[in-house]
C-alpha cells in the first residue's frame, strides 16, 4: 500500500499487538486493525500456499503491488530463516509513496518475528530507497527489488512471478490499481501457475481481474473479514477453493454494471 500525503501516516496498534499505519490521504489503515501481522500471514502466506512452496521449491519469484510498511517482506525473511534457507527468492515490490525511515523505525514488527533482529531490515531499506528500482541483497537466498514509483512505470521483462500479493489501498480510495489494465499487466509478469491473492473481495475488482483473463475463486478472509480473492491463470490451481463465475463478472465489468 502507499501514502502520497505530505503528512506522515499515523502509527496505530492493532489487536494482535502489531503496528499498522493510518493513511491521512487515503483515510484508511495499511493493515487490518484486528491484526496487521495476522492478516498478512493469512492473505499472503497461508491461503495462497506460499508457506508450502518455501519448503519444496528451489526458486520462487514474488511480485507485490504496494510495499507499504514492508511487513510482507519482513515476514518472508523470517519464514525463510525459521525453515532453514532452501529456496532462492526474487522479491519484486512496487511503492509510489514510501514511508520515511523515521516512521519505519517506530514499527514493532520485530517483536512478532521468530528472529526479532530482522526487524532492523526495514530501517536499512527505507533509509536507502532511491527513485526507481532499488536492489537489496538481504541474504544468500533472498534479493528484494523495490521499485519506488508508480505501477504504470514499472518494468521487469524477465519477471515470471509465482505469487502476486495485490496489497494496494482499497478500490474505494485507490481505484487506479484495481482496473483491467493493471491486472492485464500483472499477467505479463506471471508464470502460468501464478497465484494472485488479495484481501479485496469487491465485485468490481473481481470483474477487472476476470476481464483481464484471470480465473477467480474466493477464500475465507482474515480476522472477521468474510472473504478474500484468489486468482490464477491456471484454473486447476484454484481447485481447492470456491470458484466464482468470472465470465459473468467480466461481462458486468465491460458493461460497467456495478
Amino acid at each position: 500500500m502507499n501514502d502520497s500525503s505530505t503528512k506522515n501516516p499515523i502509527l496505530k496498534l492493532t489487536q494482535d499487538g502489531s503496528h499498522t499505519l493510518y493513511s491521512t490521504r487515503f483515510d484508511q489503515y495499511y493493515h487490518n486493525p484486528n491484526g496487521a501481522v495476522a492478516e498478512s500471514k493469512h492473505n499472503f502466506f497461508e491461503v495462497n500456499g506460499l508457506m508450502d512452496a518455501l519448503g519444496s521449491k528451489e526458486e520462487i519469484a514474488i511480485l507485490e503491488v504496494g510495499f507499504g510498511t514492508g511487513l510482507n517482506l519482513l515476514l518472508l525473511i523470517d519464514a525463510l530463516q525459521k525453515l532453514g534457507p532452501k529456496t532462492t527468492i526474487r522479491y519484486y515490490s512496487i511503492e509510489a509513496f514510501p514511508i520515511k525511515a523515521e516512521t519505519a523505525k517506530q514499527l514493532n514488527f520485530g517483536q512478532h518475528l521468530h528472529h526479532p533482529e530482522l526487524g532492523k531490515t526495514l530501517d536499512d531499506i527505507f533509509s536507502n530507497l532511491g527513485t526507481g528500482l532499488n536492489t537489496f541483497a538481504l541474504n544468500d537466498h533472498l534479493t528484494a527489488y523495490i521499485f519506488n514509483g508508480r505501477f504504470a512505470d514499472f518494468t521487469a521483462p524477465a519477471l515470471q512471478a509465482d505469487f502476486i500479493f495485490h496489497d494496494a489501498f482499497s478500490p474505494n480510495v485507490n481505484p487506479e490499481l484495481w482496473v483491467k489494465t493493471v491486472f492485464r499487466k500483472l499477467k505479463s509478469f506471471s508464470a502460468k501457475d501464478c497465484i494472485l491473492s488479495t484481501y479485496c473481495a469487491a465485485s468490481k475488482a473481481k470483474g477487472a481481474m476476470a476481464a483481464a483473463g484471470w480465473h477467480l475463486a474466493k477464500a475465507p478472509g482474515a480476522l472477521g473479514k468474510r472473504e478474500m480473492t484468489v486468482a490464477s491463470l491456471n484454473a486447476e490451481k484454484l481447485s481447492e477453493f470456491e470458484r466464482v463465475d468470472e465470465v459473468r463478472l467480466a461481462r458486468r465489468y465491460e458493461e460497467d454494471d456495478f
